[in-house]
């Protein structure tokens, strides 16, 4: 357990969607959380000034930037005395049909996709474990995608990145037991955030809820907590394991 009251963790991708009501869910419990922002940090003041709590920080990477991970990582670490959990939220969707998408376009979505989805997610953790380690174990949270099983025929990339971040997990799930360390993944399917809100609003909004028979997306507070149940203590003998939260709107054996 690192210094100070609480828990002391690292969220990436926090200044909207999903990763703002992980943040946030983690703060109403006592934690202090680093809330990681890529390119709007207007956005993420904004979310830090409405956690409750104190001893909250900002802390900024390019998530495709190795260096700069691995930097903010230490950093978060830094300022909240040690770190106990980290969630891998930050994420990166690019429409590129594989029939209609130029061939620079199409190894560009490949490249950015992969390099913050996966890559990215990657390198956080490898720079968060020894964090980890010095307090005694932890949690390591991964938000997925449904679209890892089901497929993303107009992105196929994130599909990909998906189902990658969800066998890295795995593998690390394995590779971190030992030091008392659970690695996890949630995955959810559409979930009314600001990204969703243009398919959500428009023609096809209707057909995206039917596919669940709850006839409705996940709100970003069902993602959250799972995430929470997840990095808990409590949670840690299902390592390993990904959890889905999208409405029964894909089933998976």
């Amino acid at each position: 357990m690192a210094a100070g009251d609480g828990r002391a963790v690292l969220v990436t991708g926090a200044s909207r969607g999903i990763g703002r009501s992980i943040a946030s869910a983690f703060a109403e419990r006592g934690d202090r959380v680093a809330l990681h922002w890529g390119r709007s940090r207007d956005r993420a003041e904004r979310v830090l000034a409405e956690l409750p709590g104190k001893g909250h920080v900002l802390v900024q990477a390019d998530m495709a930037d190795a260096d700069g991970v691995g930097a903010m990582v230490d950093r978060a670490a830094g300022e909240l005395g040690g770190l106990d959990v980290l969630v891998n939220n930050a994420g990166v969707f690019t429409v590129h049909p594989p029939l209609t998408t130029a061939y620079e376009a199409w190894q560009a979505a490949w490249a950015r996709t992969l390099a913050v989805n996966l890559v990215g997610a990657a390198n956080a953790t490898f720079r968060a474990v020894p964090h980890l380690i010095a307090g005694g174990g932890g949690a390591v949270v991964c938000v997925s995608s449904r679209g890892a099983f089901r497929g993303e025929p107009n992105n196929p990339a994130y599909g990909a990145s998906k189902a990658g971040l969800n066998a890295f997990a795995q593998s690390m799930a394995l590779a971190l037991a030992p030091h008392n360390i659970s690695v996890t993944c949630v995955a959810p399917g559409f979930v009314q955030t600001e990204m969703a809100r243009e398919v959500l609003d428009g023609p096809g909004g209707d057909a995206v809820r039917a596919q669940s028979p709850f006839g409705r997306v996940a709100r970003p507070e069902e993602v959250a907590s799972a995430v929470l149940w997840l990095a808990s203590p409590e949670a840690r003998f299902s390592s390993g394991t990904v959890v889905d939260v999208n409405g029964a709107s894909y089933l998976r054996s």
